[in-house]
């Protein structure tokens, strides 16, 4: 075998003995020929073929397209994932390549074991985005069916078929009364189903986030009537009401939460605070203000309560839904279900959202999104 020119580079220690025990195959190869000129015992381990062999291969019969890869690593600077093939085996490997003096100095590793996990993680993430999509095209053919037993079960407990005695009235009241959770929770469920699959159609525009916010308190007033809630919007300290956002999205953020306050609080004020937040405050929550930002940029939403709050054994994981599977109490997953929406939209908006509570004291829920157009092109 020639001498070599990369392995002649070395100095003071025996350059061989470096290179044989490095945990990394270790190739000098000939750029014209593609003739490996030496490689070490690792190579020997991972191609199960001896040092003899693989000197007096071509790298081509190696590595598939090995030169080819070799040329594009050493050109870019990068390594690149390739495949091989032994006598037992076809694997992955991870190659890294550096031309001089007309030889490549070349240097793999196996990393089947790696590619497979993120083979599976991107087959697992199509599948779960398949199914979100499954589930989001069928959500009608699930829920017409409770809607049509909420009806009816109605319509019983009217009279509107006949009279019944109290024993079937309490029946019917029970059976009206699971299917009008059991559709809430569907509801809840297809809408983080849509939201987590990023079917989520995106409308950015201006509009009064005022008036959004009445109208979301609106909506919520039949389960309000049945408290002593008194509810109270404060926008004085923003500097607009007229902002930049997606309206939809705000509205099921906000809604959602909202309704968790309000299941929170029987008695007492629930407020909700619009102001512009300075740069420091969107920083700590790990917000990157985009570039010239002021601080009507972004803004501020705090939803407080003095309702019962939120056990401390309840937090975590409570805008994860898959956390809350294993949890023996199921009123948390619906909770976990709306806020997990919560936090797939603001993540589309480029904002974020966190929650501060006690105990018998009550649930702050703050929210900063940016509301400028600017600031929303600037963070995509």
């Amino acid at each position: 075998m020639q001498e070599m020119n990369l392995l002649n580079l070395f100095s003071g220690i025996n350059a061989k003995d470096v290179l044989r025990y490095l945990p990394d195959a270790v190739f000098v190869v000939e750029e014209d020929s593609g003739n490996v000129l030496w490689a070490n015992d690792r190579a020997s381990i991972i191609f199960e073929r001896s040092k003899d062999d693989l000197e007096e291969s071509n790298f081509n019969d190696i590595v598939v397209n090995g030169m080819e890869l070799a040329e594009k690593s050493s050109y870019k600077d990068v390594s690149v994932i390739g495949g091989a093939i032994s006598d037992s085996r076809e694997f992955f490997v991870e190659l890294s390549a550096n031309l001089l003096d007309n030889q490549y100095f070349i240097t793999i590793r196996d990393v089947t074991e790696m590619t497979n996990i993120l083979t599976q993680a991107e087959k697992t993430g199509r599948l779960n985005k398949d199914k979100n999509l499954m589930l989001t095209k069928l959500a009608s053919e699930f829920k017409s069916p409770m809607q049509s037993i909420l009806g009816f079960s109605q319509a019983l407990s009217d009279g509107l078929g006949g009279e019944i005695n109290e024993k079937q009235r309490k029946y019917v009241s029970i059976i009206n009364k699971n299917a009008t959770s059991l559709l809430y929770f569907m509801n809840k469920f297809f809408e983080f189903a849509q939201v987590e699959s990023k079917l989520f159609e995106q409308n950015m525009r201006v509009f009064d986030v005022a008036d959004l916010i009445q109208n979301v308190i609106s909506e919520n007033e039949v389960i309000i009537a049945t408290k002593k809630i008194n509810i109270s919007l404060n926008y004085d300290n923003l500097a607009d009401r007229f902002i930049y956002s997606d309206e939809n999205a705000l509205k099921i953020i906000l809604h959602n939460i909202l309704e968790i306050s309000i299941k929170l609080t029987e008695i007492g004020n629930i407020s909700i605070d619009l102001f512009n937040p300075n740069l420091e405050d969107i920083q700590k929550v790990g917000i990157t203000p985009i570039k010239n930002a002021v601080e009507t940029s972004y803004m501020l939403i705090r939803i407080s309560d003095n309702g019962v709050g939120i056990p401390e054994n309840e937090i975590e994981g409570i805008f994860e839904p898959y956390t809350q599977l294993d949890k023996p109490n199921k009123k948390n997953l619906v909770r976990s279900i709306s806020l997990g929406s919560v936090n797939e939209l603001i993540k589309m908006l480029h904002g974020a959202v966190w929650l501060e509570t006690e105990v018998m004291k009550g649930t702050v829920f703050s929210i900063i999104i940016p509301i400028e157009k600017g600031a929303i092109q600037q963070d995509e």
